[in-house]
């Protein structure tokens, strides 16, 4: 949109949580590398290393910038509120996957538990199976938590590897943890023992304060809330007691943005509701997928832009697409409208400065399945990406990606399920079907993308064929709204 850019970012490295909360089996780092580089080199400027609030102040950033995105991400998990969570060997999921992500972790402890049930659980867990325990003679360097990190000389030299016991206990039985179904089932394959339906009560320390085992009870759901069963309380040894019950952002030194959650508020538009120049998107204001808060991204982006021009924000619609304007079209390929002399005119099928059969419905509608007429779609299944399943006796070591790419063939084919609904691709039945002929292809010397037919509202009667034969949804009969 012309505006210019710049990236502060506190690591070393651009990616955030994709970088350092995943694991690279889950985002593969070439790939990463690959799409960041695409959008830095259309002219972004990247300052790394940059903690915002300590080594530049927002008022800074403020007198600096005409707008500001918060993208910082929800990377300060939540401590367990039970007694005992403060001892040697107690972290949060955040704090062991960004150790691991960025390097500085080669082995765990033989035996951990990971207190959770969603997907960073999950990682947690399976990294922990994948890492193993490292014995070696003589150890250089601890990072303290029960996580040992090494020197250069130790990983490339004699190190032993071996299997680490990783228990994931959910407070939901293991049938409705938030965690995906494949996620679940991949880690029991790879030897996590995953206990549903399990609160903790304490975490049990040694006579030096060092973590040795967890106490918890089984229980049930009143909700959101768990109720302990009595007489059901038992022990599980272990030497780190991982924390994955949720996250929340990091806001130290940040003003007034922090809700009092963690979180930053926003209003429609991913306008923060602290500062006038400020905007806000992903999991700092929800944390949710990779994915989303890539949309909240690219919408915000447009609202920024809007802020710029006029210093007001639009309402958006609740779902966002892109608005293909005929308009703009026409302009395109020499075909816009003729001016319009103000005055009355009966009929304007003939008019050039009309347009018809053309309304941008993509602001408020969404056209559902019920509309299309499916009779012109043969039933085919959707396509699935190859999966890597990892027994336990193969898990050690093995970070290779899980689930595979499609094939150029198979993404094509992914594309050709497609039914484009609310859109013509031009298939001519409301050209063939329509009884009074009064639906006719515009000449080709006239013709656009949007502008393939036109309707003569002469011979038109509304019987509504033309709408009944559409297989996208595309026409819609307003009969005189």
């Amino acid at each position: 949109m012309g505006h210019g850019v710049v990236i502060f970012e506190a690591n070393e490295e651009l990616g955030g949580m994709m970088r350092y909360g995943i694991p690279s089996y889950r985002t593969p780092r070439d790939m990463l590398a690959f799409e960041i580089d695409r959008i830095i080199e259309t002219g972004v400027e990247v300052r790394l290393g940059v903690r915002v609030g300590k080594d530049v102040s927002v008022a800074e950033l403020e007198g600096s910038f005409d707008a500001i995105f918060w993208a910082i991400g929800a990377q300060k998990g939540r401590p367990l509120p039970v007694p005992g969570w403060e001892a040697d060997g107690c972290l949060t999921g955040a704090e062991f996957l960004d150790a691991f992500n960025h390097g500085w972790v080669f082995s765990t402890a033989k035996r951990i538990v990971v207190v959770g049930g969603g997907d960073t659980s999950i990682d947690v867990a399976s990294v922990a199976r994948r890492l193993g325990h490292v014995t070696t003679p003589h150890r250089h360097d601890t990072i303290g938590h029960g996580v040992v990190g090494y020197t250069a000389q130790d990983v490339t030299g004699s190190l032993r590897r071996e299997g680490v016991r990783a228990t994931l206990t959910s407070l939901f039985p293991i049938e409705k943890m938030t965690a995906a179904e494949r996620e679940r089932e991949d880690a029991l394959r790879e030897g996590v023992d995953i206990r549903g339906g399990v609160m903790p009560i304490a975490v049990l320390t040694n006579a030096q304060g060092i973590v040795c085992g967890i106490r918890l009870c089984e229980c049930t759901m009143q909700g959101a809330r768990p109720v302990p069963k009595p007489d059901t309380e038992f022990e599980i040894a272990c030497d780190i007691v991982v924390s994955a019950i949720g996250q929340m952002g990091d806001l130290e030194g940040l003003g007034d943005l922090d809700n009092g959650k963690g979180f930053i508020e926003i209003e429609p538009g991913y306008k923060a509701r602290k500062g006038t120049k400020h905007f806000a998107g992903g999991d700092i204001i929800r944390p949710h997928l990779l994915t989303t808060a890539i949309g909240h991204g690219r919408i915000a982006a447009e609202t920024i832009n809007q802020f710029l021009a006029s210093g007001s924000l639009d309402k958006r619609p609740k779902v966002d697409v892109h608005h293909f304007n005929l308009l703009e079209e026409l302009h395109q390929r020499n075909l816009k409208p003729t001016k319009y002399d103000a005055g009355q005119v009966r009929g304007t099928a003939d008019s050039q400065w009309a347009i018809h059969n053309y309304e941008d419905r993509s602001t408020s509608q969404i056209i559902p399945h019920r509309a299309l007429f499916k009779g012109h779609f043969k039933n085919e299944q959707r396509g699935k990406r190859t999966e890597i399943h990892i027994s336990a006796d193969d898990v050690l070591g093995n970070f290779e990606e899980r689930i595979q790419a499609f094939s150029e063939k198979q993404a094509i084919r992914e594309g050709e399920r497609c039914m484009s609904c609310g859109m013509c691709f031009e298939c001519d039945n409301c050209v063939i079907y329509c009884p009074q002929t009064a639906v006719k292809r515009v000449p080709k010397k006239e013709r656009a993308v949007g502008r393939y037919v036109y309707t003569d509202y002469d011979m038109c009667i509304g019987c509504h064929i033309c709408a009944d034969v559409c297989p996208t949804g595309y026409i819609q009969m307003g009969l005189g709204e």
